[in-house]
């Protein structure tokens, strides 16, 4: 799999998401649970069915942009294109010595976006740590290992290590990002309701904050038509997380109503059909 993606890392984005749109609607008429799930999340969130359509296609090019994003030499910018909208307020950010600590939901390219801001604030502020779930397949493991370890961006499982990892980077003044509306493990979340329905929510994005007095922001990368390439749009969060770690339920509550705003500007690049309340699973 490894050299099937050297392969593909080299192919124009153009293509790559032709591929990859052609294969999201493969795999939502292929697979009766996952078109149930995509369509019952876009209903409890309460959009249009014809707005929600496109990211039946986006699905597919996330995935087939993996390679082009993860393996093309370092040397190689992403290209065609890549702009930015809102990264003034990265800058400030991390000028105040603080750390950063960068939101986004599971929509566009969040892939991307680490790597844009390692491309751009990298040599003055640090490196960006990002925070992963190894892959349990040991085939995928050896692709992600391999991949991530790119100029700029440090990795941190999602581990009591990779806790670590990303507080200290913080207590430097760097940035660190995730991702809030991944389920996490059972015991490191609180229920906390998400377009209106109770789904199981990580407590460390609001811990993150509260514990080091980084700066939360919220970004995501807009996969631009045709293969054209990426808008890295960042924002600041509406509501002002509590200042107090002990209400994790209030402070979970306002990181989702945070995504959930995101996810409405740009429904058709939002992942629908990721699992978002199903039940955590066990472990450390």
């Amino acid at each position: 799999m490894l050299k099937l993606f050297h392969t593909l890392s080299g192919w124009p984005l153009w293509l790559l998401h032709g591929i990859g749109a052609a294969l999201g609607w493969i795999t939502y008429w292929a697979s009766p649970s996952y078109r149930r799930r995509f369509n019952d999340n876009v209903r409890q969130a309460g959009i249009e069915p014809h707005a929600a359509r496109p990211a039946i296609a986006a699905a597919g090019r996330m995935v087939a942009e993996l390679p082009f994003l993860w393996l093309r030499p370092p040397s190689v910018p992403i290209r065609p294109r890549l702009d930015w909208v809102g990264d003034e307020l990265i800058s400030t950010a991390l000028r105040t010595g603080r750390g950063l600590v960068l939101l986004t939901p599971h929509m566009g390219s969040f892939e991307v976006a680490a790597q844009a801001i390692a491309q751009r604030f990298a040599a003055d502020f640090g490196p960006i740590t990002v925070l992963y779930r190894p892959a349990r397949k040991e085939v995928l493991r050896a692709v992600m290992d391999e991949s991530r370890a790119r100029p700029g961006v440090a990795t941190a499982p999602a581990t009591l290590a990779g806790v670590r990892l990303m507080m200290r980077a913080l207590r430097r003044g760097e940035a660190v990002g995730l991702l809030p509306d991944q389920v996490p493990p059972e015991g490191m979340g609180v229920w906390a309701p998400f377009f209106g329905k109770p789904a199981y929510t990580m407590t460390l994005a609001a811990r993150l904050v509260q514990q080091t007095g980084a700066v939360p922001l919220l970004i995501w990368g807009e996969r631009l038509p045709h293969g054209e390439g990426y808008v890295v749009r960042v924002s600041a969060m509406e509501e002002a997380l509590p200042a107090s770690g002990h209400h994790e339920a209030e402070s979970a509550a306002v990181i989702n109503r945070s995504m959930e705003r995101l996810i409405r500007q740009c429904p058709g690049q939002y992942l629908w059909g990721y699992n978002r309340y199903k039940t955590p699973r066990s472990g450390d």
